[in-house]
């Protein structure tokens, strides 16, 4: 299913989404219980977005959403999608961020994961010359440090042969022992130190994960007590790794109940309540995930990109003049401090404020100009990323 456009095309479709479903920011206020002024710029933000960049980060999918398929039928897929991406390499419609999930390392599907990854890299680097910026492969259903060791040699022998940089790896964590391993010891870096320094970044996969724990069905959800245990155990394990995190997927879908030309009253009816409550639902998953310090995450379907970026922006936006008067306050506190010999021993407040701007920033809330007015610094300060060398800098 992947064309070179499908960015694009997912970003029609989710603006057609939101024209349909939020229209306007009191629709948004109304669904998401913000206030109008907050909703405005919400709303104002996420339609940019859409329009400009829908999709940061695209993985082709040969797991869980494409199944198991003849191998000479997989053969094709991988070489036609590889194509895809080269043309969109070409056209320069692709995401910032894209790569492939291969099939598990088990012993029944290592071979067609291999194989798979083989003909879409030699396809990519056989008709493109390169792999594109920010391309990673995905591997799933770990069991054990081996595989994703095993992963990494095969990359090694594939960029070898095509004279490519090194491919980075991304882990889905889905198995309790990528969490805490049988000796008690955390299990996430024992994964990590098996990708010879290729992994950058892990996803946690909620369905897996919680199935695995025997979580039933009906509770199987992104805020399972369960799920939040995870991925604390996951942001310690990973703490100073410089690995990146990102949580799962809200598998509840926002489309209509009723389709058709003939709708009655009711019918439409049916199909606003059920398409806002699954997008409610989305924007409260993620709005727990940003709490929790998990600042991305999968979208399944383009119907929740507009909810994606709503709950992102509204985040940040809707604390900005606290957080901007706190960590003025901390500089210019901290910079008299220092300058008539007392301790301030803050630096970790001062630099968690910092960190809300500068996350503010990348996620296209607020510019750079909004945040240095806002906390009172200036550019350069803002781009050294730390409070204890603007303290430096002012004292």
């Amino acid at each position: 299913m992947f064309r070179a456009d499908t960015a694009g095309r997912l970003g029609s479709l989710a603006l057609k989404a939101l024209e349909e479903w939020c229209d306007t920011p009191e629709d948004l206020a109304d669904l998401l219980d913000l206030d109008i002024g907050l909703a405005s710029q919400v709303h104002s933000l996420v339609k940019a977005k859409l329009e400009r960049e829908p999709v940061e980060d695209f993985r082709l999918d040969f797991e869980d959403g494409y199944g198991n398929r003849p191998d000479d039928e997989e053969d094709g897929h991988a070489s036609s999608s590889a194509l895809e991406v080269a043309a969109g390499m070409e056209a320069n419609s692709l995401p910032p961020f894209i790569g492939v999930r291969i099939k598990p390392l088990s012993g029944e599907l290592h071979k067609r994961a291999l194989r798979t990854l083989d003909v879409f890299i030699t396809t990519l680097a056989e008709n493109a010359g390169r792999l594109p910026e920010g391309f990673a492969v995905t591997l799933p259903k770990i069991q054990d440090p081996e595989q994703v060791a095993v992963l990494a040699e095969a990359m090694a022998s594939l960029e070898d042969a095509f004279d490519i940089p090194q491919i980075p790896i991304e882990l889905m964590v889905e198995t309790p022992q990528m969490v805490i391993d049988s000796d008690g010891s955390a299990g996430l870096r024992k994964y990590v130190e098996a990708g010879q320094g290729r992994v950058r970044g892990a996803h946690f996969g909620t369905y897996d994960y919680t199935a695995s724990m025997n979580i039933t069905a009906s509770h199987q959800t992104m805020d399972h007590p369960a799920c939040d245990f995870a991925r604390h155990a996951l942001q310690v394990s990973l703490a100073g790794t410089g690995v990146w995190i990102s949580d799962g997927a809200t598998n509840v879908m926002p489309v209509p109940v009723h389709r058709g030309d003939d709708l009655t009253s009711e019918h439409v009816a049916e199909n606003r309540r059920s398409v806002h409550q699954a997008m409610r639902l989305h924007y409260d998953h993620i709005r727990h995930s940003l709490r929790h310090a998990y600042y991305q995450g999968w979208d399944l379907h383009p119907a929740q990109l507009p909810t994606r970026y709503a709950a992102v922006y509204s985040f940040f936006l809707e604390g900005l003049d606290q957080a901007g008067k706190r960590l003025s306050h901390f500089v210019e506190s901290a910079a008299k401090a220092t300058l008539v010999g007392e301790v301030f021993d803050d630096a970790a407040t001062g630099q968690g404020l910092l960190n809300y701007f500068l996350r503010a920033v990348n996620c296209g809330a607020i510019t750079e100009e909004e945040a240095v007015e806002r906390a009172g610094l200036t550019i350069d300060e803002l781009r050294t990323r730390s409070f204890l060398r603007i303290l430096e800098g002012r004292s």
